[in-house]
């Protein structure tokens, strides 16, 4: 038997080990299209096959709703925790956000039904190839042309135009948003600054017509969750209201109708301690050879300088490689981290090297980004703590 030494490395984990989304048959983005399908809408796929057609289908988003953590809050949502069973057309199972699982990346995947690596958020923050900055995918900063970034329509809009009534309900911060642009546009926005009125609204939407894809959205709980933690007593204050609002709005169904509440992404809490939040900015090993950091704490994506991506991926496997698994970029899109293909205006969007978090630990970048390197809560990997979402549904 061989005694291991000082001078024994564990392997980094392996790049095909990471649990990839289910693109194609349970995924965010499969959602609107087979929903859509099932009104008639033309070119659409039924690929989240357990799931029955009808003629008005309300989805309800609410960010930051993990799988995970909504079934260890059973007391704190008793109308959704009721539903659990029957998740995913009855199947009883979650359905996958998608990489990263973060909310611009997540919004684009439902709202155009495509992959990242085809509508092209396949981040947080990424580098724009045409300029070499690094662009806030869900601030639009700094500004690109949204139709330029993401030229496909939605599944909104497609419906719209086979005759499906569309509509969606949020707030009426985001009505003209470049990210509701590209990722949430066609048929009618309609918006609402409670969370009671949202609901009564999409029921009544959904009763406007004999076909009808309706939309509504909540943002609470999510930053709940990124200034307080998972845990906490505002988070589960934030649970019992979504709860609430998700029982009012079934309990106006229109006939011929379903409710489909599902998320983005899910959440894990990561400790404020050097264990856990290892610091960008202070480590000059992970540094070395990187122009830009982009992504966020458990989704990074490193674009190295010219002729040094060989030797980021060395160096952020040997120091990162046991608790993240770390890719090339052509890695990454050959695992299908990022959709079964990558449009050619994405490709360099992507990081020379890719490092997602397996183990309850966070890449912050204090200096570079001090706001997100304090928050409480934390996502975008593929963990099933993040990855896992619901897909709950009422009929009426």
């Amino acid at each position: 038997m061989t005694q291991s030494t000082a001078w024994d490395h564990p392997e980094p984990l392996a790049v095909e080990s990471a649990p990839v989304p289910q693109y194609g048959s349970g995924s965010l983005a499969d959602l609107l299209p087979t929903l859509a399908a099932g009104m008639g809408v033309p070119d659409m796929t039924a690929a989240i096959t357990e799931l029955t057609p009808v003629d008005r289908a309300c989805v309800f988003l609410i960010d930051g709703l993990g799988w995970e953590q909504l079934r260890a809050h059973p007391e704190d949502a008793p109308f959704l925790t009721s539903l659990l069973s029957g998740s995913r057309g009855g199947t009883g199972r979650p359905i996958t956000a998608g990489y990263p699982a973060t909310t611009a990346t997540s919004l684009a995947s439902v709202g155009t039904g495509l992959p990242p690596g085809a509508h092209g958020l396949p981040g947080y923050t990424v580098r724009n190839p045409a300029t070499g900055e690094l662009m806030n995918q869900l601030r639009w900063q700094p500004y690109s042309d949204p139709r330029a970034w993401q030229p496909y329509p939605t599944v909104f809009e497609l419906a719209h135009r086979a005759g499906v009534h569309s509509a969606q309900v949020s707030s009426p911060t985001f009505e003209n948003t470049p990210l509701t642009r590209v990722a949430l546009s066609g048929g009618t926005f309609l918006g609402r600054l409670t969370g009671e009125d949202r609901m009564d609204l999409a029921a009544e939407q959904l009763a406007a017509a004999d076909r009808a894809l309706v939309y509504t959205y909540y943002s609470e709980l999510d930053g709940a969750g990124h200034r307080y933690g998972v845990d906490s007593d505002t988070w589960r204050g934030q649970l019992m209201c979504v709860d609430r609002l998700a029982q009012r709005l079934a309990e106006q169904l229109p006939p011929r109708s379903a409710l489909y509440v599902t998320a983005d992404h899910g959440m894990v809490d990561i400790p404020f301690d050097e264990q856990h939040r290892i610091d960008f900015d202070e480590d000059w090993e992970l540094r070395a050879g990187v122009a830009l950091l982009g992504g966020e704490g458990r989704a990074r994506h490193v674009y190295a300088v010219p002729g040094a991506e060989d030797d980021v991926l060395i160096c952020w496997r040997e120091v990162l490689g046991e608790q993240f698994w770390v890719a090339s970029r052509e890695e990454a899109v050959a695992a299908g981290w990022f959709g079964p293909r990558i449009d050619d205006r994405v490709y360099a969007r992507i990081g020379d090297v890719v490092a997602a978090a397996r183990d309850d630990v966070l890449l912050i970048a204090s200096e570079r980004e001090p706001k997100e390197s304090a928050m409480a809560g934390n996502h975008g990997s593929m963990t099933p703590a993040e990855q896992l979402v619901p897909l709950l549904e009422v009929r009426s």
